[in-house]
């Protein structure tokens, strides 16, 4: 299978150079074929790979019962990220030829995967700074003791080591100088970052608790991913351009249609989409201002959807029959907001003021009318209609199955390695197992093959 695809970006490293230390020769293609196999097993971690390897007899096989040195597995990971970006656009497109992605119904959404940290090891500016003080003090006080270290493997293993942890140091006091240059003054005092992995969020999770975590951004077509990315932000709304023109890039067309949840049909990625080739489906996400206004105590029977509205006399009457006249408008994204007001002497004299507007209020009852572009309201008309209803309920089973097959088949539920752009390899890497075992099944399907038994993989203490 792999031989059919152009790994040249992958061999690029391992040429002679005139003058320099040898580099490891093990064949590229052996490597990516080991993973691709151990990632359909569930295996991640390099060393568990490394054990598994000297039994398991597909890995036998691929190996020509040789080893291959988990340094070399681990680097081998995170070392060629352009590389890994070309492959699964290559995969992609032999699975388009095979019709089994055709871009007629594209699922996106987006999914939270741990970071290698703790919400412990976030701190503010003041510790990270007594952190690289004390790095600083170590590195010295170690160059003086490794000269009486015999050992050169050793010594310069410590001092690289500390030199590392300096250097991660400067990059988290970094971080948290961007962090605070993005917050308000009276927000810079709050802003953490962790010292462990310093571009890790915490992220609120499905249970209510923060874990610092980074975002998945997954598009699905039918069952096979058709392109991938990773962000620091916890919202969506603004990944959907994005998302857009990464499938276009991996797949050199558009998709017809494009399902989203509430999170990413905000007015103005209703807009962007409108004009475009690919037509947005998603549901109108979860009105709050209800639940806004039953938290401060207003009853049901005086909420905003109770009160007539007089378009000639461009004003409100509220249940208890008091008038509400417009105060002034305010532009938003894809809509114009109207506000309507009532006298304060009419509330403070009215019977069911405790109903309507409960606690100390100097003011009236305010209301907002939201009269929403054309577009975004041809949008919501569009998604009340039973068929495109009927489209939508298809989003879940498209988008939901990729992230399981990410986080049960792959193990991704947490990344193993620091920071953004190794997380996000570590995501390609998955993602292109997944397609490459949709091919496979395909050509078992068409040879009409026995698929073979699946064997089980070592769980090493620590592993994944």
């Amino acid at each position: 299978m792999l031989g059919t695809l152009n790994l040249g970006n992958f061999c690029a490293g391992i040429k002679a150079v005139e003058g320099r230390p040898g580099r490891d020769c093990s064949d590229p293609r052996v490597v990516i074929a080991l993973w691709l196999y151990a990632l359909s097993r569930g295996v991640r971690e390099a060393r568990a790979l490394d054990a598994w390897a000297q039994y398991e007899p597909g890995c036998q096989w691929l190996l020509g019962l040789g080893r291959i040195n988990y340094h070399t597995l681990s680097d081998f990971v995170t070392a060629h990220a352009a590389a890994l970006d070309q492959l699964f656009v290559e995969v992609l497109h032999v699975l388009m030829s095979q019709g089994l992605a055709d871009l007629e119904r594209v699922a996106h959404d987006g999914t939270k995967i741990h970071a290698d940290a703790s919400r412990a090891s976030f701190q503010r500016a003041g510790r990270l700074a007594q952190c690289r003080q004390m790095a600083e003090e170590h590195l010295a006080a170690l160059d003086e003791e490794l000269r009486q270290e015999s050992s050169g493997a050793r010594r310069q293993a410590k001092q690289r080591a500390a030199r590392e942890r300096r250097e991660r140091l400067r990059a988290e006091e970094e971080e948290l100088q961007r962090q605070q240059a993005e917050k308000a003054a009276a927000e810079q005092a709050q802003v953490r970052v962790s010292i462990t992995d310093p571009e890790a969020r915490k992220m609120r999770q499905a249970d209510g608790g923060f874990v610092p975590s980074y975002k998945a951004q997954i598009s699905t077509d039918c069952r096979q991913g058709v392109g991938y990315d990773l962000i620091q932000s916890g919202e969506d709304g603004q990944e959907l351009a994005a998302a857009r023109q990464r499938i276009k890039q991996n797949t050199g067309q558009a998709p017809k249609q494009l399902l989203v949840d509430g999170s990413y049909t905000t007015r103005q990625n209703i807009l962007e989409a409108a004009p475009g080739p690919s037509e947005l489906i998603g549901s109108l996400g979860e009105d709050r201002s209800q639940a806004k206004l039953r938290s401060q105590g207003v009853s049901p029977e005086f909420f905003p959807d109770r009160f007539v509205f007089d378009a000639q006399q461009n004003q409100y009457t509220c249940p208890a029959g008091k008038t509400l006249v417009f105060q002034n408008s305010h532009k938003l994204v894809g809509a114009t907001q109207k506000r309507y007001a009532a006298r304060a002497s009419d509330c403070q004299s009215c019977p069911m003021q405790t109903q309507c507007c409960p606690g100390k209020r100097p003011r009236g009852r305010l209301v907002f009318r939201t009269e929403e572009h054309p577009q975004v309201a041809a949008f919501r008309a569009k998604m009340q209609r039973d068929e495109y209803r009927q489209i939508y309920r298809q989003r879940s089973q498209v988008a939901e199955f990729s992230h399981a097959c990410l986080k049960e088949k792959r193990g991704l539920r947490k990344f193993l390695r620091r920071g953004l752009k190794k997380g996000r390899t570590e995501l390609a890497w998955a993602s292109l197992s997944c397609n490459v075992a949709i091919w496979v099944r395909r050509a078992w399907k068409v040879s009409g093959s026995p698929r073979p038994r699946r064997s089980v993989p070592p769980r090493l203490p620590g592993g994944p």
